[in-house]
């Protein structure tokens, strides 16, 4: 009975530690949500717990913005962080296939030098960026937050890793002696295994690109073309003793609903894969 007695407080005690981070979580969006509902003279009053009767007034003072184009924002962030997502998942996958796939002299010192970049951080090489981009004629355009997409080190190694897990190379060549084409056994035989790992990877590009502040701030200068966080942070900055927090508060949380809407798209092809597993030998 010991054993069972221990392995019930065990439950007990992980359901409660899984309730209590559970809360601790959706709290702040909760927070959230009643600040959007919230007037900025009673956000100015502190905090509560209540939702307010403001919801629609801040959504229409956002919407009806004439100097912020909200609307604009999203389209322009969901352009970027899509397209993003796309090119760093597809080219991440192709390059970690390429090393776990074919053998070839320099492989080793390949994978060294991605890992290598893995730990230098976006900080250092801004400015060197940034006066690469104008000298090639795409300051103030997308092209420079979603092209540098295709070479992600982090990505790659999680492909890599997944690779190693699930891909028996057995496989890989039976397509061969088929007559499949490299990139057709990619395409069509590779990907397919990897859409549990490109669904996790395609979330968080999607979500980093999304709330990316520091190099769109660099780049982009005309306010058509502002994403999300530049915008927010102009519409806190634009009059310091004139500003209104409810605006901020609704513009916050309309930005994270498409995050959402792409968790719940993908997270099935997650849930697909941990159910089902990879193809071993």
């Amino acid at each position: 009975m010991k054993p069972n007695k221990a392995k019930h407080f065990r439950s007990i005690f992980a359901h409660i530690v899984l309730i209590v981070l559970s809360f601790l979580c959706l709290f702040f969006f909760y927070i959230l949500i009643v600040n959007a509902t919230r007037s900025h003279a009673e956000l100015q009053k502190g905090f509560s717990a209540l939702p307010g009767t403001h919801f629609l007034d801040n959504l229409k003072n956002v919407a009806k913005d004439g100097s912020f184009p909200m609307i604009r924002g999203i389209v322009n962030s969901l352009i970027i962080s899509a397209s993003s997502a796309a090119i760093c998942t597809y080219f991440s996958s192709l390059t970690a296939y390429g090393l776990y796939a074919y053998d070839f002299k320099m492989k080793k010192a390949a994978f060294t030098f991605i890992m290598a970049i893995l730990v230098m951080p976006t900080q250092v090489t801004a400015m060197g960026f940034l006066r690469l981009i104008t000298k090639m004629g795409m300051y103030d355009s997308w092209l420079p937050l979603i092209i540098p997409s295709i070479a992600s080190p982090a990505v790659f190694y999680f492909m890599y890793s997944y690779l190693e897990s699930s891909l028996p190379l057995s496989l890989v060549e039976a397509a061969r002696i088929d007559g499949s084409g490299e990139f057709k056994t990619f395409n069509y035989i590779v990907l397919p295994i990897m859409k549990p790992a490109i669904a996790v990877q395609a979330i968080f590009t999607f979500v980093g690109s999304w709330n990316n502040y520091f190099v769109p701030a660099l780049i982009i200068q005309s306010k058509n073309k502002m994403t999300v966080p530049i915008l927010i942070a102009t519409l806190r900055g634009a009059d310091y003793m004139n500003f209104d927090m409810g605006k901020i508060y609704m513009m916050i949380t309309v930005a994270i609903v498409p995050i959402i809407v792409i968790y719940l798209f993908l997270s099935k092809f997650i849930i697909a894969g941990v159910t089902l597993g990879g193809v071993k030998e």
